[in-house]
């Protein structure tokens, strides 16, 4: 079924309709998009008021939550993909983007320098950070699972 329909009323002018289709996409993009800016608040949050929290905490903590963030605007982008491609696409990105921090380039390092460069890219290849993604993807895999079963009931 086509996102929109075009209809022809019997003035003869078109009228462009949602399909339930497009409909439940747009509620899903709108969940995700909210889901991923309460992380980004929550992922803020224990970055610049943590203090309670272990450093160490802090930092898995604000990973998982960042790869968390990023497989929820896959799925806002995306919704209609099968939550397990979702999941690893999510996680091939947080590699990435680890992965990308043993490469240093000037402008690369000055942008990683900057509080939204380091929140969006971070600063130091650290191989610990893979198991906070994995943890961070996972426990939206398992809420996603969860609420879809209670959708069911």
């Amino acid at each position: 079924m086509r996102p929109l329909q075009v209809f022809r009323k019997s003035s003869g002018k078109s009228v462009l309709s949602l399909t339930d289709n497009a409909i439940d996409a747009m509620t899903a993009r709108m969940r995700y998009v909210a889901l991923a800016v309460g992380t980004i608040v929550l992922g803020l949050v224990v970055h610049l008021r943590g203090d309670a929290l272990s450093p160490a905490v802090r930092d898995v903590l604000g990973d998982a939550l960042w790869a968390a963030m990023v497989a929820w605007w896959i799925a806002a982008v995306a919704p209609a993909i099968r939550l397990p491609r979702r999941a690893a696409v999510a996680l091939a990105f947080c590699f990435a983007v680890e992965f990308s921090q043993l490469y240093h380039a000037p402008a690369l390092d000055a942008l990683r320098r900057t509080t939204a460069g380091h929140l969006a890219l971070g600063s130091g290849f650290d191989p610990r950070d893979f198991a906070a993604y994995a943890a961070g993807v996972l426990a939206v895999v398992l809420l996603e699972r969860a609420t879809e079963r209670r959708r069911l009931r």
